[in-house]
């Protein structure tokens, strides 16, 4: 049954109260995000020496791995309570799946931002547990500009995650949200944010490679 606006407003309510500090600051949270985030990618463009023309291709495959990487994560331990990983699947299916429905999807204001982005700690772990362990391996197989290429290409598509998956949430008349590729995005997110439909459709949040190569993209 379809979450009606009276209980999603009530969830909304509750998460606010339960899960939102009283000092926390949305705009606090999106510079973090982004000016760590950049920081970190600005950084290792600046280790770049003499990028061969077959290292170059180190930013297509990059970015293709990690789209696919962002589709088995979201299809697979953020709807499906994974051992381990139930933090993952609370944060996602059981708190930002309620907070937003396909009905639902615009943010009340910029402390819903806590709802979105991901937490600084995932940020960070983000780039521990994933793009550092496969940076110093590509390193040692490939070269060390291949493995900073990785983790530009990495975190740049994070934070190209991060920016798209806001502007889905924000109101229709925001410039960002207005955006003719936004637009078209949000479009299948949406679609994905109907209960019936989230742990079997469009699970792609930017780029809907790993949605049409698997069989899960609906653009209706």
């Amino acid at each position: 049954m379809p979450a009606s606006p009276e209980s999603v407003a009530a969830f909304r309510d509750a998460y606010r109260r339960e899960h939102v500090p009283e000092r926390y600051s949305g705009w606090l949270h999106f510079a973090f995000t982004f000016g760590f985030g950049g920081a970190v990618l600005f950084g290792c463009l600046l280790q770049l020496r003499s990028v061969s023309a077959w290292e170059w291709l180190a930013v297509p495959l990059s970015a293709v791995y990690v789209n696919l990487a962002e589709y088995w994560g979201h299809r697979g331990p953020m709807h499906h309570l994974t051992r381990g990983l139930r933090l993952v699947y609370e944060r996602h299916t059981r708190q930002h799946h309620r907070f937003f429905t396909d009905a639902t999807m615009v943010i009340d204001a910029v402390r819903d931002f806590r709802a979105v982005l991901f937490p600084p700690v995932l940020m960070v772990f983000f780039l521990a547990a994933f793009a550092l362990p496969a940076g110093l391996l590509l390193a040692v197989l490939a070269s060390p500009n291949v493995a900073w290429l990785f983790g530009a290409t990495s975190l740049g598509y994070f934070l190209n995650y991060e920016f798209l998956h806001l502007a889905y949430h924000l109101p229709p008349r925001h410039p960002l949200a207005r955006l003719p590729l936004v637009a078209r995005l949000k479009r299948l997110h949406t679609i994905h944010h109907d209960p019936a439909r989230m742990a079997a459709r469009n699970f792609n949040i930017t780029y809907p490679l790993g949605d049409w190569l698997f069989g899960t993209l609906e653009r209706r």
